[in-house]
């Protein structure tokens, strides 16, 4: 096994052209991935698309994979914001939700957010293994734990036991959906894979119960 470089951001942009310049780098890329591979993907490729030079590119990152690692990074952040204010409406509207109608909708929403970009989540799975060290996947995973943590609060009390919930849920919907877009990219049988997490979830959620 090859031994992973550091990945790291050069540069963290503080005024609004800076941010605005990395961000165009991370949009052009994004692009990129929609219509081809990472390995297709050159620096100059992405830089003339962006419209800024060669050494501007230079400024913030060190090579293509951290641009990737930020990426991922800012697809994982806007999948748990998005999911937080879903969850927020839904238990506004609906306050006496039951935990079972509560995440048959939470896992129903988060599998549209990864369908709407399906391309996207599957390169970011596949880019992810291969290129995130182990200490940013370890990052990764607390994020999303405790993002589920943060879900499941108005139905558990004992931290605990809402500790291990949260891990198992995210466990559960992680391997399902990464397994699958891992062997087939293009995945199409939503609606088995959305039957098959939510009745693991539930049969594990219903023994931990308070």
């Amino acid at each position: 096994m090859m031994a992973q470089a550091p990945i790291n951001v050069r540069r963290k942009p503080r005024q609004s052209r800076a941010k605005f310049t990395q961000q165009a780098l991370l949009e052009t890329t994004v692009q990129l991935l929609r219509e081809k591979s990472f390995d297709e993907i050159t620096i100059r490729e992405i830089t003339e698309i962006a419209g800024v030079g060669l050494g501007t590119f230079y400024e913030y990152f060190s090579q293509k994979e951290d641009v990737i690692a930020l990426i991922i990074h800012q697809y994982i952040k806007m999948n748990i914001q998005q999911l937080q204010h879903l969850a927020t409406t839904q238990l506004s509207n609906y306050p006496n939700l039951s935990i079972d109608h509560y995440l048959y909708y939470l896992i129903e929403q988060q599998l549209l957010i990864i369908r709407q970009e399906q391309r996207i989540w599957a390169t970011i799975f596949l880019l992810e293994r291969q290129l995130s060290s182990v200490e940013i996947y370890q990052k990764h995973y607390d994020l999303m734990t405790q993002h589920w943590q943060n879900l499941l609060t108005p139905y558990y009390h004992q931290s605990i036991k809402k500790q291990r919930v949260a891990q198992n849920l995210h466990r559960i919907i992680y391997g399902f959906v990464m397994q699958g877009l891992l062997i087939q990219p293009d995945f199409q049988d939503w609606e088995n894979l959305q039957e098959d997490i939510i009745t693991a979830s539930l049969a594990f959620v219903t023994t931990q119960e308070d």
